[in-house]
């Protein structure tokens, strides 16, 4: 039986940045749709009815679980998606930086022509200010685990916000009272997606419907020599990797 994983990248961000992501998942036996969207043309309620068919239907493809993975803003679109259309199969969903109660970032940079302009209406939605669009958003029905950043790499922004955080969004902004589980991880959000302990912890999720809280740090060696079309060699060495994880 396989399981099927739709994976939702953030606001003004390609599908490409989620590669990494989703080629682990990939190897571990996952069919996986990295799905792209229009991050910064439209509200997040609109982009959630325009990747609903090839959410479905990718879901259908498989005779297992659906689950669906978002980073940032594209845990955003998944609560907007399940608000109005639950799959059968649904199976877990895993939010990634995910500013569920919107960001300080966004609240400071909203009333910006620049800002406006490059992030479009789905931008204005990330401000913490939610009270014109909460109702848009699933807020449970759904086996959710949550990875939250808190990093000072950015430290203009992170005084900002004035709480943990990892720059962008704060760690209290990530969290759902319906959620199965959080974790907090060492990262900024930008490299969410590429941190290999989001990735082992995402899969670990997946598979139990609960965080290990207890990943191992992978050497950057490790990590970078590592790839799906690498030798088996590589492969078996992230495997022993994971045993030991979940």
């Amino acid at each position: 039986m396989t399981d099927a994983v739709v994976v939702l990248h953030g606001i003004f961000q390609p599908a490409f940045t989620m590669l990494p992501l989703c080629r682990f998942l990939e190897e571990e036996g996952y069919s996986v749709l990295n799905l792209d969207y229009p991050s910064t043309s439209y509200p997040i309620e609109e982009i959630a009815e325009m990747v609903a068919e090839r959410i479905e239907a990718h879901g259908a493809s498989v005779d297992g679980k659906l689950h669906l993975v978002g980073f940032s803003m594209g845990g955003l679109v998944i609560r907007a998606f399940l608000r109005n259309r639950v799959p059968l199969n649904l199976g877990k969903v895993v939010m990634i930086g995910t500013p569920n109660h919107g960001s300080e970032v966004a609240d400071f940079l909203k009333t910006f022509l620049p800002f406006r302009y490059l992030y479009g209406p789905a931008g204005q939605q990330l401000v913490t200010d939610q009270k014109e669009f909460a109702a848009i958003f699933a807020n449970d029905g759904f086996d959710l685990g949550i990875i939250a950043g808190d990093s000072s790499s950015y430290s203009i922004m992170g005084r900002l916000i004035g709480k943990p955080s990892d720059g962008k969004v704060s760690v209290d902004s990530t969290k759902l009272a319906c959620a199965a589980d959080h974790l907090v991880v060492d990262s900024s959000h930008t490299m969410l997606p590429h941190n290999p302990k989001v990735w082992t912890e995402t899969l670990a999720f997946l598979r139990k419907g609960a965080f290990s809280h207890s990943a191992k740090v992978i050497e950057d060696r490790d990590v970078w020599s590592w790839s799906p079309l690498g030798a088996g060699g590589k492969r078996d060495r992230w495997r022993e990797v994971l045993k030991d994880l979940v």
